[in-house]
């Protein structure tokens, strides 16, 4: 594990991610490797259960992670990868819990949260969401009561828990470890963190977490196919 992303859901993870893999720190794992890989459940159940944990067996094939669930697993990981560094993707926090409290919203036509009932989803896909409660639960743990992806969160709890987890991190890591980063910042402060050139005449990836994950969600609903992110937003 060379790079591990310790930024929450919804802080523009999606675009670390490609932004990562561009720069040859790839593949890097997020939710939506998880999504396309059903059969990676397995891996996180012990781990999101409180049993100790194989991460080389969890995040085999990847060389560096980011978004949900790793990132709520962020000391371990700097614990287990001391070579590693670390990433803390960050935004404004009341637009961050207005972005991700949209994920349990109602939606208006259906009366379902935007999060797919398990009885929508293919056979296949099935054995993720029947983990989305340990998730929840791990979370939970780690980050406060009040945090939840599936349920919506007060606000002023959602800032509390938000600014919390970047002082946690802040404090926990020496600043050449470290970087505090949002993608608005660009290629710049990242590349020089990683000590990489910049893409000449590339922007930085912008890609939307929310949008991506309404499109996949929706193909996963009627199709047995699995998706990338990249497909689902075309």
């Amino acid at each position: 594990m060379k790079i591990i992303g310790a930024g929450l859901p919804r802080t523009g993870t999606s675009s670390l991610k490609s932004a990562l893999e561009r720069l040859g720190f790839g593949p890097t794992y997020h939710m939506f490797e998880l999504m396309q890989n059903p059969e990676h459940a397995e891996r996180w159940r012990p781990v999101l259960s409180g049993e100790p944990a194989d991460w080389d067996h969890v995040f085999a094939g990847y060389d560096s992670a980011v978004d949900f669930p790793a990132s709520v697993y962020w000391r371990e990981l700097a614990e287990s990868y001391p070579e590693a560094k670390v990433i803390l993707t960050v935004r404004d926090p009341r637009r961050w819990h207005a972005s991700i409290s949209s994920m349990a919203q109602p939606d208006d036509a259906t009366g379902e949260t935007r999060l797919p009932v398990l009885e929508r989803m293919p056979e296949r896909m099935r054995k993720v969401f029947e983990v989305m409660p340990l998730m929840d639960e791990a979370a939970q743990r780690m980050l406060g009561d009040g945090f939840s992806i599936g349920s919506p969160m007060e606000e002023e709890t959602a800032v509390e828990i938000f600014e919390r987890h970047i002082a946690t991190v802040r404090s926990a890591l020496p600043a050449e470890r470290l970087l505090v980063f949002q993608a608005s910042d660009g290629w710049g402060p990242l590349c020089e963190f990683l000590g990489v050139e910049a893409p000449l005449d590339e922007p930085y990836p912008h890609l939307n977490d929310a949008e991506t994950l309404k499109r996949m969600f929706s193909t996963l609903l009627e199709s047995d196919e699995l998706v990338t992110p990249f497909e689902a937003r075309s």
